[in-house]
């Protein structure tokens, strides 16, 4: 993360937030207390910011400022709000595409992805607020600046999101690898919202449960996996093939 990314002191980061400042995360030491302390506390619960306690040494690290056991990484994009977003799209005409990108941890594999969605018209990209890859420069720089072009939606469960875009009437498809099914034999002509799953682990069987559909790409070589922005590519490029 670089420095003009990140935030100094307890006063500093409530201030930002106040101030509506997009906060990835917080980093906060371990056995901090006081009235400012306990008022950041209930900002960062009200607001939903993840928090991680580490040691001073962690912090120390990080800035040789008086940091005063917080510092925070602010996001250089800022969110959209999912439902507002998915209606907008649904009624401009256009056939909705997003993805949705469960777990996914590489800021650069993320990066690579924003970029693709860019260049392929997907109306917008959710991840999950806790344990998915922040939006950092390194992520704006690996998306050519798509990051800038491509409204990003955070939501608490990727499963919430999936409940809504099926709601929505749009039709939820998982890139895996576990199945039969073929990427070149489904219709992705109607509303369609993509799950993309982490580098290690694919989609959680939790989210797979709940698709409509699983749709896999045909592997000719050894490796039984694509890099994860890859596959993303193949996925999005049948999309915009079918859709032409």
């Amino acid at each position: 993360m670089n420095k003009e990314d990140q935030i100094f002191g307890i006063r500093a980061v409530i201030e930002a937030i106040q101030a509506g400042k997009t906060i990835d995360k917080v980093f906060i030491q371990k056995g901090l207390r006081g009235d400012l302390f306990s008022e950041l506390q209930q900002l960062l619960k009200q607001e939903g910011i993840t928090a991680s306690f580490v040691p001073v040494e962690k912090l120390n690290r990080v800035t040789r400022k008086n940091h005063q056991g917080v510092i925070a990484n602010v996001s250089p994009v800022t969110f959209h709000d999912m439902e507002n977003l998915v209606m907008q799209v649904i009624e401009s005409g256009d056939t909705p595409l997003f993805l949705l990108l469960d777990q996914l941890s590489d800021v650069r594999n993320f990066g690579a992805i924003i970029r693709t969605a860019e260049c392929t018209g997907v109306h917008g990209i959710i991840i999950q607020k806790k344990g998915a890859a922040p939006v950092t420069a390194d992520t704006v720089k690996t998306s050519a600046g798509a990051a800038y072009r491509v409204p990003i939606c955070r939501t608490d469960h990727i499963k919430d999101a999936i409940y809504y875009l099926q709601a929505s009437g749009i039709k939820v498809i998982g890139a895996t690898e576990k199945t039969e099914n073929s990427i070149y034999d489904i219709k992705l002509d109607a509303p369609l919202a993509i799950v993309m799953g982490a580098e290690d682990k694919g989609i959680s069987p939790a989210v797979m449960k709940i698709l409509d559909e699983r749709a896999a790409l045909p592997l000719k070589g050894e490796i039984g996996s694509l890099n994860v922005s890859v596959a993303c590519g193949a996925f999005l490029y049948e999309v915009v093939r079918q859709r032409l």
